[in-house]
């Protein structure tokens, strides 16, 4: 579904439709075996979101749903998990408001998709603005105003 191509000491983040997530080095992730290796289990349903590679000076996650529900945590909440796994419980969400996007970031977070009349739309988010969106992992966030489809958060 995704690739990632770079330094093995980079850490990244993993997550998936369902609100789970993990973090890792990239070399946590590469295998002997020619079929590859199994990384991050997936329940019934769930899709895995592109991997986010994670900046020295990133410090917080944000966590976007489908509906434009933001949570924005510290990154440190997600703990390194080497060995893979199902990964910790990001943001609540259901089936008709999955996860679309996490991103790790410092100070600024930029938010992508549509807004009135159905027309692309990008909003820089930073200082107060992020911190009315920020509150304790795996609570369901706030809704970012101006947006009928949120699409994707980027650092």
């Amino acid at each position: 579904m995704h690739y990632f191509a770079g330094h093995g000491d980079t850490p990244l983040m993993l997550a998936n439709t369902g609100g789970f997530g993990l973090r890792a080095l990239a070399s946590d992730m590469q295998s002997r075996q020619r079929g590859g290796k199994a990384f991050l289990s997936l329940e019934a349903g769930d899709n895995l979101l592109p991997p986010v590679a994670v900046a020295a000076g990133n410090d917080q996650l944000a966590c976007l749903s489908l509906s434009g529900h933001l949570l924005v945590f510290p990154l440190d909440d997600v703990k390194m998990q080497s060995n893979g796994g199902r990964g910790l419980t990001l943001m609540d969400v259901d089936e008709k408001d999955p996860l679309v996007s996490v991103a790790a970031f410092g100070d600024t977070l930029k938010i992508q998709g549509l807004g009135r009349g159905d027309k692309p739309k990008e909003e820089l988010l930073r200082g107060a603005v992020v911190d009315t969106h920020t509150g304790k992992r795996a609570r369901k966030g706030r809704k970012v105003e101006g947006f009928k489809k949120a699409m994707r958060a980027v650092g």
